[in-house]
This record gives C-alpha cells, structure tokens and sequence, in this order.
C-alpha cells in the first residue's frame, strides 16, 4: 500500500516508512512572512493513523542542502516503528527546528523549513519554531479510540464498548531512550546486544548500559566499552564485600509498552474471562505432518501452529459463539457474529507483542496458511506490518508450544473479539491401554494443553465447552483439516 500524498499550496508532499502506512494529517505547508523571504514549514507528519507524536532521529540532509524527490530527508521513531521522512519535491533545506534525538515531537508541529532558492538559505539563521507558528501539545489532536487502537484486533471506528476508552495525555507521550543520532533501536531490542557477562561487569562498575555505544560487531557493547566508561553520577566501582554502585538499572517504558499494559488491563477488567482447558492428543497430527512435509519437496515446511490455526478456524465454524463480539453502537447492544474466519496469530517482537491476521482461514489451505505466517511474522518482528494486518481479526490464538518449559497457560482476550486459545507445549503423556490377552498396560501418546478464553458476555461456559470439544475432535483427526 503506497503512502497517501497531501498536497501543500506549492507541490506534493509524502512519507515512505519503512512500513508503508498512510499518513492522517498533513507534512507540510506554505508560509510567508513580511521578516522571511517564501518558504515552506515542513511539520511532523502522522506516519500511522494513531500517531500523536514522533522521536527526530538522524537527520539525512543539512542546511543548504538540495531536496528532490524521493530523498530521505529525516528518520523518524513512532511507538509501532522507525520510518523513514522522504520528499515529494524540489527545493532547499533551509533550517532545521528539531535536531536529533528530541523526542515527543507532537503531529504537525515544525520541524524544518524549506526554500526554493538557495540564496534565501542565510535569511533563516535566526529563524525559530515562534516564526513557524509556535508548538502544540501532543495531545492537542486527540484522534478516536486513542493511542492503544495501533494495538487493536479492530479500529476503533466500531463503537465496541468492551474497547478501551482513549488513555490520558501522559499515556499517549512516547518514551523512548537517547537517540546518537544514528539509527534508533528500541531499548529492548539494544538491551540483547549485552552479553551476561558484560551486564554483571557494568554492575560491579557502576555504569549505565545504556550510556555506553558499543563499538562491537552491530552495536555489541564488549568488555573494553564498559571499562572504559565511567561509572554513573562519578560513582566509585563496586569493591568485593561492598554494596554495589548500581543494584538494578531503571529502563522508560516505550509507548508500545504501554499500549500493551493499558489494553490488557482494560481487556480483563471490561471483559468477564473464564478458563476452560483440555488435554488434546496430538499424536496423529504429528505424523500426518511428517507425511506432508516428506513430500513437500521442499516446497514448504509446515509447523504444528499451522495446523492449530486450522483447527482452531474449523472449530469456530462449528461454533460461531466463539467468533463472535459484543458491541454497542447507536445506543444497542448487539452481539455480532462472524461467518468468516480471521485469525489474530500473536507473535513475540523486539518491542512487544504483535497480532498479525491470517484472513479466511478456513478458505485457505495449509499451504498457504504456513507461507502466510513466516510473512506476516516476519514483518511484525521487523515492524513492517501494515495496519490492515494486524487490525480487524475475529478470534486469537497465543502459542508458547516452543518453549518446552510451559505445560499450559490463560491469556487475556484481545478486544473486541470473545475468544483467544492459548497453546503449551507437546508433552508425551502415559495412557491406560488394554493389551490384545486383556491385561492392562500403557502407551506413550503425545498431547498438548490448550485453554480457551471466553469472554462470558458472549460465550456462555456450556457454549465455550463445546467450542474446545470440537476444537479436540478436529485436532485428534487431522485428516478433516484437508476436506
């Protein structure tokens, strides 16, 4: 999807993001003034349809600069991503209004000016962000559903009045760490640069990591980066049998961050969770997926989440209570029930957790459904996804199966949907079985703990439990996935 253009009075101007996401408010505009010869205020455009505000990072052009089309003219981070500025027209960086690394810069306030002629460049020396028409505040353009609508599984356009409510200003300001100027990273992604060893060394010196620019290979911060830093504040190192200078270090949370905690705690204090679980045999599943990919030459490579995202689908087909939602809107309360199958995937990123959305899944083979999600993961780790793709799903499924450690978990329901399925990991579980002379004796069957959860507004408990029995009946013969 191409960024959406906004003409100003003079020409067309355009973002193109990393993640290619339409921008909701304008980039620039004409301005002229009796003290300035013509030029142009360049402004902090709305890289996402919930961007309140952007972090500057390093600027790609300097004064005096030429701008043509398609230049990169500054990178910018928002809470979903970092994006690149590019230009849609012909001119002359004439100033700079925020340099690198200021943060919190709310949509539409001045960042730069522009000229058409170079010689107009040395006018603007003096030139502040008062001439360019003043600030506003962050949350001066409130935009409906908030800043944690980035994070919703729907727009916030339905009126779903199981949605949480638009969160305060403070709760919409980005928190992001120092920018060097360079490219910016999130804190979490910076914080897997440091190996154990280092974090134990920068302890026992006082010093901060995230004060430190790593010099090693990506950014790694060696052992040589920490001993030469200094400790935090002019501390002395930690001696032996002292106390130490630094016991823990304290880290802003990131406004993904706290899109995540606000809409979880809305989730489970607006929408009244049960838990149902059940003990799935997934023996059969496991080798009709051995055959499949023996045969696949190579073609594709399904995984078990493959196949519970099938499942998972044919199972909310047989009981619609499931794919279903509560909403008010006009003044009713209606429950809308879906007869196509989303499928909201959660996926673990740098920067938090992402719901990417494989669509009409039970129209869709495994194939397909398998390719689908090494894309869509993919690009929700590198956060690339577009808004389409991680909005808009009817029902979730949240898989820890690869981490061998978790036997089985709840997770909370991602709004506006009723129903999320949380997936352990395989287990091989001893089974009574009867022997061909009638004596008893055991087998080994391999199974997996899944728990649903229901919102009860929607899904009454008998209704739930029928959804997990059709989900195990469907998953313990894997053949009617392929019917």
């Amino acid at each position: 999807m191409s960024a959406m253009l906004v003409r100003a009075s003079r020409g067309a101007w355009g973002i193109r993001a990393h993640a290619r996401i339409p921008a909701l408010s304008s980039l620039a505009r004409y301005y002229a003034s009796k003290s300035f010869p013509s030029h142009t205020i360049i402004q902090m455009p709305a890289l996402s349809p919930t961007m309140q505000a952007g972090n500057i990072g390093a600027w790609q052009k300097k004064p005096g600069d030429t701008l043509a089309p398609g230049d990169v003219l500054v990178e910018i981070e928002t809470d979903k991503a970092q994006m690149d500025f590019e230009f849609q027209d012909e001119g002359v960086l004439a100033k700079i209004l925020k340099d690198s690394g200021e943060k919190d810069i709310a949509v539409g306030n001045p960042i730069a000016v522009m000229v058409e002629d170079a010689g107009d460049v040395e006018a603007f020396n003096d030139f502040t962000i008062e001439d360019a028409g003043g600030e506003k505040s962050s949350g001066a353009e409130k935009k409906e559903g908030g800043q944690e609508a980035a994070e919703a599984s729907e727009a916030p356009k339905s009126g779903s009045g199981t949605a949480p409510p638009a969160p305060k200003e403070e709760a919409l300001k980005a928190q992001e760490s120092e920018s060097s100027g360079e490219r910016l990273q999130p804190a979490i992604e910076r914080e897997a640069l440091v190996a154990p060893a280092i974090k134990k060394l920068a302890l026992e010196k006082g010093v901060a990591l995230s004060s430190i620019k790593g010099s090693g290979p990506g950014g790694r911060i060696t052992k040589q980066d920490v001993e030469k830093a200094k400790p935090a504040g002019g501390a002395a190192p930690a001696v032996a049998g002292a106390g130490a200078a630094a016991a823990y270090e304290d880290i802003e949370a990131t406004s993904m961050r706290k899109t995540i905690a606000s809409r979880l705690t809305q989730s489970f204090q607006q929408n009244p969770h049960y838990f149902v679980a059940s003990s799935i045999s997934v023996t059969k599943l496991l080798k009709l997926r051995a055959a499949l990919n023996a045969s696949a030459d190579g073609k594709y490579k399904l995984s078990v989440n493959d196949f519970l995202i099938k499942a998972l689908a044919l199972a909310a087909r047989k009981v619609p209570a499931a794919n279903s939602s509560w909403r008010e809107e006009s003044g009713k309360v209606i429950i809308r029930q879906n007869n196509v199958v989303d499928v909201s995937v959660a996926v673990a990123t740098p920067v938090g957790l992402m719901t990417p959305i494989v669509k009409n899944v039970t129209g869709t083979g495994l194939e397909a459904i398998s390719s689908q999600i090494k894309d869509l993961g993919k690009r929700a780790r590198d956060g690339k996804l577009k808004p389409e793709e991680y909005q808009g799903g009817t029902i979730t499924i949240s898989n820890m199966g690869m981490n061998d450690a978790i036997d089985r978990f709840t997770a909370v329901i991602n709004p506006p949907q009723a129903t999320i399925l949380a997936v352990g990991a395989v287990k091989k579980v001893a089974v009574p079985k009867e022997t061909e002379d009638g004596s008893e004796g055991v087998e080994w069957d391999e199974q997996i703990v899944m728990t649903g959860s229901f919102d009860h507004k929607v899904v009454d408990g008998a209704v739930g439990g029928e959804f997990m029995r059709e989900l195990k009946k469907v998953i313990e013969n894997p053949l009617e996935m392929l019917l």
